[in-house]
This record gives structure tokens, sequence and C-alpha cells, in this order.
């Protein structure tokens, strides 16, 4: 085994953690064009982008250290950055649904306030 050659065990952490961020990422976006309001969708891609993107960036931060010899910043900034601003910009378009009183599915429990 050369100095260059990837352990086993770190190929397969950064495997997982692809397969698992594509995977999350897919459901994501299947509940974003299968949810039936706003209020709905609003969960595919927050939690979708948050999750499954932070998975794959996870993996190439890991893959990418290891090939420099030290800590990716690149990656782990744009993760840092990533999981700062996916709530709050669910949140901004939350209020704005709320703003423009966007109606609710019907089997939602309790909707927005004044409808």
């Amino acid at each position: 085994m050369n100095g260059s050659e990837m352990p086993l065990l770190l190929e397969l952490v950064i495997v997982f953690f692809l397969v698992a961020g594509a995977i999350v990422a897919l459901i994501g976006s299947i509940g974003l064009a299968r949810l039936k309001d706003v209020y709905m969708r609003l969960h595919g891609p927050t939690k979708a982008s948050t999750l499954g993107v932070g998975c794959i960036l996870i993996a190439s931060l890991l893959y990418f250290s290891f090939l420099k010899g030290g800590l990716s910043v690149q990656e782990a900034l744009i993760t840092l950055f990533l999981f700062v601003t996916a709530p709050v910009s669910a949140h901004m378009m939350a209020k704005a649904a709320l703003h423009r009183k966007l109606p609710c599915s019907p089997r939602t429990r309790q909707g927005p306030p004044d409808q």
C-alpha cells in the first residue's frame, strides 16, 4: 500500500455519506413535487437540502481532506453556510406564505391563523 491509497474504511464512510445524501435529496425532491400545499412543501427542500446536501458535503470534506493531508476548509465553510441559511430561508418562505394568506390543504390539522 503506497502513501496515496485511501483506506477501505474511509472509502466506505465516504460512500455511505454520498448514498445517504443522494437518497435524502431524492426523497425531498419527491416531497416537493407531491405534497399538497406550500406549508407542507416547505419541509421537502429545507430538510433535503440541509441533510442531503450536508451529507454530500461531509463526504467531499472527508475525501479532499484525505487527499490534501489536512482539513478542507472550503467544504467546511459551505456546510456551515448551508446549516445557517436553510432554516432562515424556510422561515422567510413560511412568513411570505402567511402574509399572502395562501390556503392550506384541508387535511392539515391546524391551518394558518385567520382562515
